[in-house]
C-alpha cells in the first residue's frame, strides 16, 4: 500500500474522498507537461499546469467581452479542465500537420476516459462534459473558451518578438487561420489580435 492509499484508510476510508484526492494528485502531473509557447521573459518554455491556471484567470477577467453573454465562473472552469488530457496525450503543436491532429483527438479521448474517470460518478460528468463541450465548439461558452486559448499563446509569443513562429517556420497565413477562431466569439479580442498580428507582420516578426 502507498503512502496515499494508507493515508485515505487510516482517515476513515471514504471512497469519494479518496477518488477526489487521487484526482487532485494525479493533476500535478500537467506541472511537467511542455508546452510550445515560451513565458514572458523568453527564458523557458511554460509547462501545461501554468497554462491552466493562467487561461482560468483570463477566463475571469475577459468573459465580458463575448459576443454572447457567458457566465465568468463555468468559463474559468471550462478553461481550467480543457487541457487536462495532456497529462497523459501531451500537447499537440497548434501548427502539427492533419495526421498529428487526428492522432490527437485518439489521444485525447483515451487519456479523458482514464483521468475524468478517477473522480466520482457526479464530478466525472461535469468534467469530461465540459471537456467535450470545448473540443465541440459549438455553444457561445467553448468559443469563447477556445478564444481566450488562443489569445493568450498569441500575446506571449509576440512578448518574446514572435520566436516560436521564428523558430518552427510558421507563416502569417498559418497564424491567422488559428487564430481566426478568436473572431468566432469576441469582436473585440479578435480586434486586438488582428492589430497585433498586422504589428508583427509590418516589423518583419511574421512572414507572409
Amino acid at each position: 500500500m502507498d503512502w496515499l492509499e494508507e493515508a485515505l484508510e487510516a482517515a476513515g476510508g471514504d471512497e469519494r474522498l479518496a477518488r477526489q484526492l487521487r484526482f487532485v494528485l494525479e493533476l500535478d502531473r500537467a506541472k511537467s507537461v511542455p508546452r510550445r509557447t515560451y513565458i514572458t521573459d523568453g527564458s523557458r518554455l511554460e509547462s501545461d499546469g501554468e497554462h491552466m491556471w493562467h487561461v482560468m484567470l483570463a477566463g475571469l477577467l475577459l468573459a465580458e467581452h463575448a459576443d454572447e453573454p457567458v457566465d465568468p465562473v463555468r468559463l474559468a472552469l471550462m478553461l481550467a479542465v480543457h487541457d487536462i488530457v495532456e497529462i497523459d496525450a501531451g500537447d499537440t503543436f497548434i501548427y502539427a500537420d492533419a495526421d498529428a491532429q487526428a492522432d490527437k483527438v485518439v489521444r485525447e479521448k483515451a487519456a479523458a476516459e482514464r483521468i475524468f474517470g478517477l473522480l466520482p460518478d457526479d464530478q466525472r460528468d461535469t468534467f469530461s462534459g465540459l471537456w467535450e463541450e470545448f473540443e465541440a465548439r459549438q455553444t457561445p461558452l467553448a468559443r469563447m473558451a477556445a478564444a481566450i486559448d488562443r489569445l493568450l499563446p498569441l500575446m506571449m509569443n509576440r512578448a518574446v518578438d514572435a520566436r516560436t513562429w521564428r523558430e518552427h517556420g510558421i507563416r502569417a497565413g498559418q497564424v491567422y487561420a488559428v487564430n481566426s477562431r478568436i473572431g468566432e466569439a469576441s469582436s473585440p479580442l479578435w480586434s486586438f489580435a488582428a492589430a497585433v498580428l498586422a504589428a508583427a507582420e509590418r516589423d518583419g516578426l511574421l512572414e507572409s
